[in-house]
């Protein structure tokens, strides 16, 4: 069989409405990573790769970028280690688009592929919230940043569980994994509840917790500590995503029990 063309492996991989997909598809993706993907993953097919390879890659991208970051926080090794996790966080980005879209050009899609997706993400965004927990540290020992670090990542992934555990209990109780009213199930039953995560959602602070945007906060803080010969913007940031990560937990939880997804 004549290897597919870079259009053929775009059409399979990319159909249409891929990009649009509400609270799937990341904003990096829509907006360049969707572009350069099918490069690689043409690229990836001409290899040889299965689908569930580059997802294990993808893991392992996304979990070094947070031992890269948790390496060395001061001076120039500081910074230059930032970059490589973000780089890292990067490539962990492109296999994620990559992987789903081999195995739509190949139909491999899998249980064990939306498995090991799902739980990739998991890992790689506890990793680089505890790395910076450590980074902020400065130094692998115990401190305030390492628990604050540490308390970032539960409530990462307790933010995940709780989404994923909406589908556990619709289909433990017989129905669907999506409500057939749609987005509007998404919306909290109260208006004042419906209003405030409205206003979450417009804030998108919830966003500094994700992996591609802490990672460039990570660049970003790293550079004014270059420049004031300290910690105390990485500090800052880890401090920041503490907090945020804490409150979207209790909110995400509140945001499910008072909307109609569980009905």
């Amino acid at each position: 069989m004549s290897a597919p063309s870079l259009a053929e492996v775009r059409a399979g991989g990319q159909p249409p409405g891929l990009k649009e997909r509400r609270n799937e598809e990341h904003w990096a993706g829509r907006l360049y990573m969707r572009s350069i993907s099918p490069l690689f993953t043409w690229l990836f097919i001409r290899i040889g790769f299965s689908p569930n390879q580059l997802t294990y890659m993808m893991i392992a991208c996304g979990m070094l970028g947070g031992v890269a970051v948790a390496v060395d926080g001061r001076g120039t090794a500081g910074l230059v280690w930032a970059i490589v996790g973000a780089v890292l966080i990067q490539a962990y980005l492109l296999l994620d688009c990559s992987d789903g879209e081999v195995a739509r050009f190949r139909k491999r899609t899998s249980i064990t592929g939306v498995f090991l997706d799902r739980i990739g993400h998991y890992m790689s965004e506890v990793t680089l919230l505890a790395g910076l927990g450590v980074r902020a540290q400065g130094a692998w020992e115990n401190g305030g940043y390492v628990e604050l670090g540490l308390l970032a990542a539960l409530g990462a992934a307790l933010i995940k569980a709780e989404t994923d555990n909406v589908v556990v209990a619709r289909a433990k109780s017989g129905l669907p994994a999506d409500p057939v009213t749609g987005d509007r199930a998404l919306r909290p039953e109260s208006t004042g509840l419906a209003l405030a995560r409205e206003a979450a959602s417009l804030l998108k602070l919830h966003r500094i917790i994700g992996a591609v945007e802490l990672s460039l906060l990570i660049v970003a803080a790293a550079v004014v500590d270059h420049l004031t010969h300290g910690l105390t913007a990485t500090r800052v940031l880890a401090v920041a995503v503490a907090v945020v990560a804490v409150l979207q937990t209790g909110l995400h939880f509140v945001s499910i029990v008072a909307s109609r997804r569980l009905k």
